[in-house]
């Protein structure tokens, strides 16, 4: 099945609800960047997470990047998503590797760890991004996104995400929900949600047994009539092209443009995101310092 994103409404109008299923993009990361399974999983769960955010955002060309600093061996963890759901994503340091928990499951909180912030930056294409920053819980993704919608945005939010890693480090399952109060919603409703999410149990297993996300909410959400408003393919997306790195070296400058002319004679720029390599000449490069002193 490849991957998709839903979106649902209860029919009594107090939650809403996304759900993705992420294997192949999250796979095709894992690809790109050579991650370990701990890396994986995290670098997963960030990645569906800015997805369900992402399509959420219906003007065209706004994006969502979500940025998670917690001091861990894994350095930064980074996800970009369109306004279509579509994703890029990275970590500092794909190949950190740490003992499981005892528990038996990776530990993603240890390897981002919990000492430090997520950062949500949403761009509509307005004159400024809207930015907002809460402390991470514990660095495990799911609870820190949950946090940052009660702080920063005021919406009681309940966020599922996981990666089943397999026994050769390739992605089984990938995915999760996102499932959020709307106004007036009172107890009765905040105890059905929980009550729910608590018997559907784990969100990996969830996913193994339903890849579908429709049939996923189903489950997660079973005593609510859940009236199914779009769903949508999803994919790993990269957006960078010659012409995106042509414009990074120009606004280097012309000192430091003359600088790597006269130091290597040319340059290799490799996205981050998608290891695409663009090599530029000397010659190139001489064009572009021309346009630098504009």
């Amino acid at each position: 099945m490849s991957d998709k994103i839903v979106r649902a409404i209860s029919a009594d109008g107090f939650v809403k609800a996304a759900a993705v299923s992420t294997r192949d993009l999250t796979e095709r990361a894992r690809n790109i960047h050579r991650t370990l399974p701990v890396a994986t999983a995290a670098l997963g769960r960030a990645l569906a997470a800015a997805s369900m955010m992402g399509n959420a955002l219906k003007s065209d060309g706004a994006s969502v990047t979500l940025q998670f600093k917690g001091g861990g061996p894994l350095g930064t963890v980074l996800a970009v998503s369109d306004n279509e759901g579509n994703v890029r994503g990275t970590v500092d340091h794909p190949a950190t590797d740490l003992p499981l928990r005892a528990d038996g499951k990776l530990d993603v909180g240890s390897a981002v760890g919990h000492e430090g912030t997520l950062t949500v930056i949403r761009d509509l294409n307005m004159k400024e991004p809207y930015v907002g920053s809460v402390g991470l819980m514990g660095g495990e993704i799911a609870e820190d996104l949950a946090a940052y919608f009660v702080e920063s945005e005021q919406i009681p939010t309940a966020c599922g995400l996981g990666v089943l890693v397999d026994r050769d480090q390739s992605v089984k399952a990938a995915g999760g929900y996102l499932i959020q109060l709307l106004p007036g919603a009172g107890e009765g409703t905040i105890s059905k949600v929980e009550g729910s999410l608590m018997a559907a149990g784990a969100v990996t297993a969830l996913m193994e047994k339903y890849p579908n996300p429709a049939d996923m909410l189903r489950v997660a959400l079973p005593d609510f009539e859940l009236e199914f408003l779009e769903e949508s393919p999803v994919e790993y997306r990269c957006t960078c092209s010659r012409e995106r790195m042509e414009r990074a070296l120009i606004s280097m400058g012309a000192a430091e443009l003359r600088s790597l002319i006269d130091e290597q004679g040319g340059a290799e720029l490799t996205c981050r995101f998608c290891d695409r390599v663009q090599t530029f000449t000397k010659a190139e490069l001489e064009e572009l310092l021309t346009s630098a002193k504009r």
